[in-house]
């Protein structure tokens, strides 16, 4: 992969780490936000819970995929946030606020870029999360 590209998936890496975890903090204090709001009428009949415990459950798997992403594994981290945010989209959808759907959909699409480029910076036959989601590259 060109060299040119890496300040750009350093600078995605981070932004989407660092936007997964912490959302999902901030699901356990709403002081960005007041989450609970955007769970959709339909997904919260649906839920087993009340929406207070879902959403704690659901700031546990933002902060393990900001984590993800952030270290070691960033292409599993990265896939998972890409359809993470799909589902959160769907729901946004369901709930009436397409204007925040839009936005999910638009970091979903982030997140997959995010993927792809650190696959595309690994050595042929080297999987990212053998080579740490580093840009390690076998000598000429």
């Amino acid at each position: 992969m060109d060299s040119r590209l890496d300040n750009a998936t350093l600078v995605l890496r981070l932004a989407i780490g660092l936007m997964a975890t912490l959302a999902g903090l901030d699901k356990f204090f709403n002081i960005l936000a007041d989450w609970g709001a955007y769970v959709s009428p339909a997904a919260a009949h649906l839920l087993p819970f009340s929406v207070p415990t879902f959403m704690g459950i659901v700031g546990v798997v933002e902060m393990a995929v900001g984590v993800l992403v952030l270290t070691a594994w960033p292409v599993i981290g990265a896939y998972v946030a890409s359809a993470w945010l799909l589902l959160v989209a769907g729901n946004l959808v369901l709930g009436g606020h397409f204007d925040v759907a839009v936005r999910a959909v638009v970091l979903s699409i982030s997140a997959f870029t995010l993927a792809r480029l650190v696959e595309a910076s690994q050595p042929d036959g080297v999987s990212a999360e053998a080579a740490g989601g580093s840009r390690a590259r076998v000598p000429a």
